[in-house]
């Protein structure tokens, strides 16, 4: 899976970490303080949008009067404790960033969510020390399936995209990793389940852990 690959690069939530149960209660609250409820259809609306994208979308379907960064700050405060003291990294991606890291294999990180709480998590994992580039989704930047982030991940650190290997939990993710010209791996997630069997067909490789990658390799 890793020959002739220059870079690893990293989709976030449901991926390198299980977080994506936190944004459900997020949803919840925000909404509830604003006075309405969360629609049955707003998770397919705005999945594989990014940050500033879903606070767009938050502020023209339900009339928030906050501007576009008081809404990202808003959801930061509700969700930093989490991102710091309760999201766990998924098995073995640890010891993977280590055996990439050995390799000379360099790695980014192009997620949805905001910096603050990347980093966050990240930092509490012990992991932000072995992200050579950083691209977040709180920017002004087109969100997933469209291949900007990747592409100008990509370009930070200095290598083609044909020869970067995305790892995504989503379709949307896959697809942008695909569209970007890059080498796609879905990630299994318990949240994702129900596009568990069109990720294995879209995706050129499909793993439940990430020793499965760099097992009996060295």
């Amino acid at each position: 899976m890793l020959n002739n690959i220059d870079a690893c690069i990293f989709d976030m939530d449901g991926t390198i970490v299980d977080s994506m149960w936190v944004w459900g209660q997020v949803d919840i609250d925000y909404l509830g303080k604003h006075g309405h409820e969360v629609p049955k259809d707003m998770g397919k609306e705005i999945e594989g949008l990014s940050m500033r994208e879903v606070a767009f979308y938050f502020k023209n379907r339900f009339n928030i009067d906050d501007d576009i960064d008081t809404i990202i700050n808003d959801w930061n405060d509700m969700a930093l404790f989490k991102y710091k003291n309760s999201i766990k990294l998924k098995p073995n991606v640890k010891e993977f960033l280590i055996h990439l890291k050995n390799k000379g294999i360099k790695t980014g990180l192009f997620t949805s969510n905001s910096l603050v709480l990347a980093k966050a998590a990240l930092k509490a994992n012990g992991i932000l020390e072995y992200f050579d580039a950083i691209t977040a989704g709180c920017s002004d930047i087109k969100g997933k399936p469209e291949p900007d982030g990747y592409i100008i991940t990509a370009n930070k650190l200095n290598v083609k995209c044909e020869n970067c290997l995305v790892f995504e939990d989503l379709i949307k993710g896959i697809m942008a990793g695909k569209n970007a010209n890059m080498k796609t791996c879905a990630v299994r997630d318990d949240y994702s389940m129900y596009q568990d069997e069109e990720k294995r067909k879209l995706a050129d490789y499909y793993i439940e852990d990430y020793y499965e990658v760099f097992k009996n390799r060295k």
